[in-house]
């Protein structure tokens, strides 16, 4: 069986969207850009290359969370369909498949992401993998939530890959709660989050030795310069990564490395880049498993158990809606 391929991807809003979001972002001061453009077919390439790099704990921790307790997980809330937000290229996703097909559970697999090219492979090589279940391959923004997920009973959302820390805490509120309004009671969230750890850890999982984070860092600057028509030099930025103990996040930067002007074509816009003056990319919080357990609770939903390991660095958290 094929997959199914559904476009919600608008590419008139999301030109509106990259124009909206770089306008504001790079007349800010600081001039930041949201990680979501990030992700053309090259930067989700990129990304995939940087969970398999040494530094980058989080996807071995998680994926060996679900290996551990993927049946423990899907039994607990019975679901038949699975939806996955932010796919990528499937690769934690056959845990949770195999879980739910060797408990008869599995019926549905639709995978959501902005990347097509990267999502159509995934799900094709999923439909083979599963023969007796419908897999879909949904091609759009996983915030636009309204009408996203198909009319059915006992599903559940996985949000892996600690995917949620990009968003600030209003950002999240705002999630949770849209996502809440599209779910019932029968339905259920699974959220994979990083944990707060020892920061030289923390710091170097966000700045390769091999450069590939900094590579996929810099890919921001060429999407600007594709689809709006920009002169970045995206050599002359400098990766950096940080961590900002306030808010308890790690920060992706680019840093000018000389006084620089810049224009963006198909905004009119011209900027000016001091020397050493850094553009954020992209904002990766950090939790306590306590912490996020009252964050939901405050926001409609109900926590059924949350899962790490010896150590700490990684937190499966398993939720549902109040009502």
């Amino acid at each position: 069986m094929t997959p199914s391929l559904t476009i919600r991807f608008d590419p008139v809003a999301a030109d509106r969207a990259l124009r909206a979001d770089a306008r504001a972002g790079l007349s800010a001061t600081p001039k930041t850009l949201p990680p979501v453009w990030f992700y053309d077919d090259l930067g989700s390439e990129l990304f995939d290359q940087i969970t398999r790099l040494e530094e980058y704990y989080p996807t071995r921790a998680e994926r060996l969370l679900l290996e551990t307790h993927a049946r423990e997980l899907v039994a607990a809330c019975g679901a038949t369909t699975l939806i996955e937000l932010g796919a990528g290229t499937c690769t934690k996703t056959t845990v949770l498949l195999d879980a739910m097909a060797a408990l008869g559970q599995l019926e549905r697999y639709v995978a959501v992401d902005v990347a097509e090219s990267t999502i159509v492979d995934a799900t094709t090589a999923l439909a083979l993998r599963y023969p007796g279940a419908a897999i879909d391959a949904v091609v759009a923004d996983f915030t636009d939530l309204d009408g996203l997920f198909p009319d059915v009973d006992h599903r559940l959302i996985a949000f892996l890959g600690g995917t949620v820390g990009n968003f600030d805490p209003a950002g999240r509120a705002r999630f949770f709660t849209d996502l809440d309004a599209q779910l019932t009671t029968t339905d259920a969230l699974l959220l994979g989050t990083d944990l707060v750890k020892d920061r030289t850890r923390l710091v170097a999982a966000y700045d390769d030795a091999q450069g590939v984070t900094a590579a996929f860092n810099r890919n921001v600057l060429a999407v600007l310069n594709r689809e709006l028509g920009a002169s970045f030099d995206p050599s002359a930025f400098t990766h950096v990564a940080l961590f900002d103990e306030e808010h308890q996040w790690i920060e992706m930067r680019l840093r000018a490395e000389r006084a620089m002007d810049v224009r963006v074509e198909a905004l009119e816009l011209d900027l000016h880049f001091e020397a050493g003056e850094e553009l954020r990319t992209e904002i990766s919080a950090k939790f306590t498993a306590d912490g996020l357990a009252a964050e939901l609770s405050k926001l409609g939903w109900l926590v059924d158990r949350q899962l790490d390991q010896p150590g700490g660095d990684f937190l499966l958290t398993l939720a549902h809606p109040y009502c």
